[in-house]
C-alpha cells in the first residue's frame, strides 16, 4: 500500500504555497506539523483530490487522484466541516454513507458501529444543531472513517475537543493506523507524539523535517518551537 505525491507544488500568482514535496506514505500514522500558513492545508487538498495542483501528482498504489476509484480509498475531514444543522446525527451519516455510494444495509451497519465508536449514540437522533462543538467534531471522525478508508486524512482534528475526547480519539487513530494510511495534521505537538509513527514538519511550503518519532532527541514540544518560534495554527 503506498500513496505516492510526486513534486507536489501549488503556485498562487506569486505565493508558493507548496513547493514540489514528493513523499511516498505507507500504513501507519503520520503527523503533520506546521505553522499557519505552512502549507498543511494545502498540501491535504491536493492529497485529496480537492484541490488540483500547479505541478506534480498524485496517486496511490498507481491510482490516479482525480479518479472514483481513488476517492472510494479515502475519508477526509476538513478543517472546517459543513454540517446540516436540522439533520439528526443519524440522518447525516446515512446522508454522507449514500453520497459515499455505500449500500442502505451496510450504511446502517457502520452508522451504528461509528456512533458507538465515538460516543455518539445516544445523540443519534437528536438534531445536530443541539451538538457541542466537540459532537460534532467527533461526528465528522465518523463521516470520515464511514467507508473504512485505506487513507485517511485529518485536517486539525481534535478542535473542540475536550482532553478525554483526545484520549479517546488518540486510542482510535492509532487502531486505525494499523492497516491504513492516516495523516493528521494539527498544532497541537502531544496528538501526534504519542501516536505517529513518522512526524513531518512544514515551513514555507517545504518539508523541514521527515522521521520517525524516536529521531528527534528530546521533547517534541521544544524541538517544535525550535523550528517554527511560536507561530502555531
Amino acid at each position: 500500500m503506498e500513496l505516492k505525491a510526486d513534486r507536489l507544488t501549488k503556485q498562487y500568482k506569486n505565493k508558493i504555497a507548496v513547493d514540489r514535496i514528493s513523499f511516498q506514505f505507507k500504513e501507519g500514522v503520520y503527523g503533520l506539523l506546521g505553522a499557519n500558513g505552512a502549507g498543511k492545508t494545502t498540501f491535504m487538498r491536493m492529497l485529496c483530490g480537492i484541490l488540483t495542483p500547479t505541478g506534480g501528482e498524485v496517486s496511490f498504489d498507481g491510482i490516479p487522484v482525480e479518479t472514483e476509484e481513488y476517492r472510494a480509498c479515502l475519508g477526509y475531514l476538513p478543517q472546517d466541516f459543513g454540517y446540516y444543522p436540522n439533520f439528526t446525527g443519524w440522518d447525516f451519516l446515512m446522508y454522507m454513507a449514500a453520497l459515499k455510494g455505500i449500500s442502505k444495509n451496510q450504511a446502517v451497519r457502520r452508522t451504528k458501529e461509528l456512533l458507538e465508536l465515538v460516543s455518539l449514540t445516544d445523540m443519534a437522533k437528536k438534531k445536530i444543531k443541539t451538538y457541542s462543538g466537540g459532537m460534532k467534531q467527533r461526528l465528522g471522525i465518523a463521516q470520515a472513517l464511514l467507508n473504512d478508508p485505506k487513507i485517511l486524512i485529518l485536517d486539525e482534528p481534535t478542535a473542540g475537543l475536550d482532553p478525554k475526547e483526545r484520549v479517546r480519539f488518540r486510542n482510535l487513530i492509532e487502531e486505525t493506523g494499523k492497516d491504513s494510511i492516516v495523516i493528521l495534521s494539527t498544532h497541537i505537538v502531544s496528538d501526534v507524539e504519542h501516536i505517529a509513527d513518522t512526524i513531518l514538519m512544514m515551513k514555507d511550503g517545504r518539508m523541514i523535517f521527515q522521521g520517525a518519532r524516536e529521531e528527534i532527541t528530546g521533547d517534541l514540544e521544544e524541538f517544535y518551537l525550535e523550528a517554527f518560534g511560536d507561530g502555531k495554527d
